[in-house]
């Protein structure tokens, strides 16, 4: 039996989206468990429309954050196979099949990571996912940790680990995925178990995802060395060069050009491919997006560096546990 899980929150302005993907499916989920934070919108009232047509369970937990919302699906859940999703994008018409066959078709596997592609609907929208999100042909699949967006696992394997961490509000996939593989989980990449979703809207939104993000990794202790590189690189090195080609040979300064081809070369890369699913292909757009694309990259990693921090605070005042050798019960 295979249980499709998701958490929501007031996504009913885009939770038809995910639905109708569902009714699309090659092969559809033995049920479907919704776990609701306290939607105070539509939502509720449009994913019950879909209850005529899907084998929906849907249970109201006000308050509970992404971590606490899945583990209850799990919970809830009759399948000894998770699918798990989430709101705010639509699955590819194969998604549930490609991303559980590995499952049922063999006993030792244990999870399975599917992909995620940019759904772009403005250009913005298409500078952003060109700059921040990787394809498959970059993923190196021995150490791919998957997105909850897009992950199918057995019911055993995340009852071993605790479920998610539900400490953390961010980053919590990851974690869990970490958990996995330190409980010797055997993990599938299958790049064609898609799900698309749109980027942010906006450059603050942006940010203010990345600063969560970032202020999740500060909590868990995730990613120090990374971390550490970006403040170096824009509080010692940045300077440095200049300071170098002042004193030594404005001819440094070229090392400046040197690095800003390393750093724009991918999302420039991947541009064109982002841009055929674009709805808006004009010249104006493509100047839009090249000219947004470093933009783009430097606010991130502002966000990334004040965030951070603050994670590190959290963590430093909270103590939460140490998920490296801890499994939550």
């Amino acid at each position: 039996m295979i249980s499709l899980i998701a958490t929501v929150l007031n996504e009913g302005d885009n939770i038809h989206h995910l639905f109708d993907s569902i009714e699309r499916q090659t092969r559809r989920p033995d049920e479907i468990v919704i776990v609701d934070g306290g939607s105070s919108d539509d939502t509720l009232a449009i994913m019950q429309g879909y209850a005529e047509t899907l084998p929906l369970r849907l249970f109201i937990d006000p308050g509970c954050n992404i971590s606490q919302g899945r583990n209850r699906a799990i919970a809830e859940a009759r399948g000894d196979i998770i699918a798990v999703t989430d709101a705010g994008l639509r699955l590819s018409e194969s998604w549930l099949e490609k991303i559980t066959t590995p499952l049922l078709n063999d006993p030792a596997r244990e999870v399975v990571g599917g992909f995620f592609q940019a759904d772009p609907q403005t250009a913005f929208e298409a500078a952003l996912g060109a700059t921040t999100l990787p394809f498959a042909r970059e993923i190196d699949s021995a150490t791919f940790l998957p997105s909850s967006r897009s992950i199918a696992f057995r019911r055993s394997a995340a009852q071993e680990v605790g479920g998610y961490p539900e400490w953390l509000d961010f980053c919590e996939d990851l974690v869990f995925d970490l958990r996995l593989r330190g409980q010797g989980s055997p993990f599938t990449f299958a790049p064609d178990a898609l799900v698309y979703f749109r980027p942010r809207r906006s450059l603050r939104q942006f940010f203010r995802q990345y600063y969560l993000y970032a202020r999740g990794d500060g909590k868990a202790n995730l990613w120090l060395k990374r971390h550490l590189i970006r403040y170096l690189t824009y509080f010692a090195l940045t300077p440095g060069i200049f300071v170098a080609g002042a004193l030594l040979h404005p001819a440094l300064w070229l090392l400046y050009l040197l690095g800003a081809a390393g750093y724009l070369y991918q999302p420039y890369r991947r541009l064109p491919t982002v841009m055929r699913r674009a709805p808006d292909r004009s010249w104006m757009v493509w100047l839009y997006c090249i000219v947004m694309i470093p933009l783009i990259g430097l606010t991130g990693d502002v966000a990334k560096m004040l965030g951070y921090p603050v994670g590190w605070g959290w963590r430093l005042t909270r103590r939460p546990p140490d998920w490296r050798c801890l499994a939550e019960r």
